[in-house]
This record gives C-alpha cells, structure tokens and sequence, in this order.
C-alpha cells in the first residue's frame, strides 16, 4: 500500500495510470479496480465555501491511513491499494482524496475500497477550516458513509 499526502493539486486520473505502470508484477493478477476521488465543493452545510485549509500530523496522519488499509486488507483479498490526500490550500472543484485498491474480484477491489475511504473520513488526523462568506471555521465533525439517509 502507498500513502502520500500532498501539498499541491494533483490529477488522480495520471496518479492511478502512473501505479498501475510502476506495478508491473500485479499486471494480469487483478481483476478489478476500485477509485474512489473525492473532491471539494463550494458548500457545506448550506453555506458556501470558497476555500478550504487542511492540516494534518505528518508521520501520525500517514501511519493511521496505512494502519486503516492493513485492515482492509485483512477482510477482503486485495492485492495493492494506493491513497493519496491533499493538504494545504484546496479551491473548490479541487480533487482532495484518491483511494484506489486493486483485487483478483471486483467484490474485495470494492468492499476496501469503500472502508478506506470511510476510515479516512471518520479517524485519520486531518483538521479542516473552511473560508466563506461569513468568514472562517473549523469543521468540527465528518459525515458518516455509511449512516443511512
């Protein structure tokens, strides 16, 4: 598994070509390929958003992404996963998170993929502060993936 945070945009579609060139030893092995990009918006909670800030603990914030994704690996069969996250200064329309696993089955390739991502938003350390009309904050919580609407 690959974690790299980012301090600059970054084109997810380039990163996950560039992984699966660099792999050659899984070419022909991997059945399918689950992405997940996430990428900012210009609202939040009903307000608009023009700016956003992320932090994070560099060692601490890759390390809890990696420990998230030997989990993913331990329930479902994946062979490769790569995440990439963004930090500083994101615009709007920016993508923020790349999370990409590669498995035997589309099942696993997608199952992990989906807990990766979950697990980024709900306990890797990253701080938000948002800039909009009305000024600053810090988000204070995440959504929940996997609530029900």
């Amino acid at each position: 598994m690959e974690v790299v945070i980012l301090d600059a945009p970054f084109d997810p579609w380039c990163e996950l070509s560039s992984r699966q060139a660099r792999r050659t030893d899984l070419a022909g092995r991997y059945g399918g390929t689950a992405v997940f990009v996430g990428t900012m918006r210009g609202a939040n909670e009903g307000r608009p958003v023009t700016r956003m800030s992320l932090e994070h603990y560099p060692g601490m914030t890759e390390g809890q992404i990696r420990a998230i994704g030997d989990e993913a690996a331990e329930r479902w069969a994946i062979q490769d996963a790569l995440v990439l996250h963004r930090s500083g200064v994101l615009e709007p329309g920016e993508p923020i998170v790349l999370v990409a696993t590669w498995a035997e089955h589309r099942g696993d390739a997608l199952e992990a993929c989906r807990y990766i991502t979950e697990g980024l938003k709900a306990r890797a350390p990253f701080w938000k502060k948002e800039l909009g009309p009305d000024g600053e904050h810090w988000v204070e919580r995440n959504t929940d993936g996997y609530a029900s609407p």
